[in-house]
């Protein structure tokens, strides 16, 4: 089976790291393209894979193409590849807002269509991953598309309604939790410790809680309250945060990001 991909930034170089891990692919048969000749020596230096500077080679070869451009590129992108994509062709697109439809009307025939809304920590083989089909999809080959993006984290298929909400609350909020982090590094060096300790205590808290709340599968709710003593310290900080109307503020982020995708 051929892979193509059309782009090779960072979400590209997360799927084909976990595909090559996995053995889901050999390294031989992924054709990638992307606009500048050190991006493709770097990805074919790194991985292996076959890769052209001609986004229709990647459409003609592959039986799965996967769509790694950027939402204001890919009506371009389309333009060029929709001739050169084969029928048969499973097209995996993780272009945010642009939804099944659009992507149907774009390449102006039925075509096989999955969309998908990956995050940053897939670089790490810690991805979240919402997928949602459309009608030409069978069951096997929806089962392979979530394989894939399981591939680097975990995976779930998802109505195509939720996937705005899904960008938000696994897309976009990884940079909400890096300030985080960043803001307890600096109130750590505040305190006095080094800032390198400083990252890596806050970052080592951030991994572990998360760990924690999906391995226990208790209430984040419940988690917080058995880390806040009676009369302790814990519990200041907690009136502090609410104080600042943290909640607030991360529930209006995570909903500005929602309206921004629709507007795409």
């Amino acid at each position: 089976m051929k892979i193509g991909f059309i782009g090779l930034g960072n979400m590209a170089r997360a799927i084909i790291g976990g595909m090559l891990r996995k053995e889901m692919v050999r390294s031989e048969d992924i054709i990638g393209t992307a606009k500048t000749q050190e991006t493709r020596e770097k990805m074919a230096a790194e991985f292996g894979i076959v890769t052209s500077g001609k986004n229709a080679d990647a459409a003609a070869q592959a039986d799965v193409l996967v769509l790694a451009v950027k939402p204001q590129f890919l009506e371009e992108v389309i333009g060029e590849i929709k001739d050169a994509a084969r029928p048969d062709t499973l097209i995996i697109s993780i272009a945010a807002g642009k939804s099944l439809q659009w992507l149907e009307e774009a390449f102006g025939k039925s075509v096989k269509l999955v969309r998908c809304m990956p995050n940053t920590p897939a670089l790490v083989g810690e991805g979240c991953t919402g997928v949602c089909v459309n009608a030409e999809v069978s069951e096997e080959e929806k089962k392979y598309s979530i394989g894939l993006m399981e591939s680097f984290g975990k995976a779930s298929l998802i109505p195509e309604r939720l996937i705005d909400a899904v960008g938000a609350v696994s897309g976009s909020s990884p940079a909400y939790v890096f300030m985080f982090i960043e803001a307890m590094a600096d109130a750590g060096v505040a305190a006095g410790m080094p800032r390198a300790q400083a990252y890596e205590f806050a970052a080592q808290a951030v991994y572990g809680s998360a760990k924690l709340a999906l391995e226990s599968g208790k209430h984040p709710g419940e988690l917080k309250d058995m880390v806040c003593s009676p009369g302790g310290t814990t519990i200041q900080g907690v009136r502090v945060l609410e104080e600042r109307g943290m909640r607030g503020a991360v529930m209006a982020a995570l909903a500005a990001c929602v309206e921004k995708t629709k507007r795409l």
